[in-house]
């Protein structure tokens, strides 16, 4: 089934930016998930949420409202990665297409917790002696930040959504 329309919910302003491209990409129309009264219950959606420790922040909310057609988790991790822990975390059924995009990091737009939990990601990451080039990759990106938003990003869930 298509989507008729995304839905997403943003901490730190990455994942809006894609539902935003998605939106102009598919002409469907975008919605945050604290508006969701907008639509009726049952809407066939694509949803997008930012990714916490694995999971997608905002899809159980959304799935029980809504007809999730996919989901796409907005992260610090390579695109395309981290596919089976996500799937996993959020207890998405094998039926439903998922996709991993990564956003980005802005220090300034943390607070509480979440920069808790990247500060300790930092540490750890630095204690290591020895790091695979992913995990230089990791350290280089929450230390420094940066914004990875791009349509190539978008690649994979727009090939889909076009079939």
């Amino acid at each position: 089934m298509k989507p008729s329309a995304i839905v997403y919910t943003s901490n730190t302003g990455y994942t809006a930016e894609y539902a935003r491209m998605l939106g102009e990409k598919t002409g469907l129309p975008v919605y945050e998930l604290s508006n969701m009264d907008e639509l009726k219950k049952g809407t066939p959606i694509l949803y997008l949420g930012w990714l916490f420790a694995s999971n997608v922040k905002g899809y159980k909310k959304a799935a029980k409202k809504f007809q999730i057609t996919a989901v796409c988790g907005v992260g610090l991790c390579d695109t395309g990665t981290m596919l089976a822990e996500v799937r996993k975390a959020i207890s998405l059924p094998e039926s439903t297409p998922l996709f991993t995009i990564q956003g980005g990091m802005d220090h300034s737009k943390l607070h509480g917790i979440n920069k808790m939990m990247i500060n300790m990601l930092i540490k750890g990451l630095k204690a290591k002696a020895e790091r695979s080039e992913d995990e230089e990759r990791m350290l280089s990106l929450v230390q420094k930040g940066g914004n990875y938003v791009s349509e190539e990003n978008l690649a994979a869930v727009l090939a889909w959504h076009q079939k």
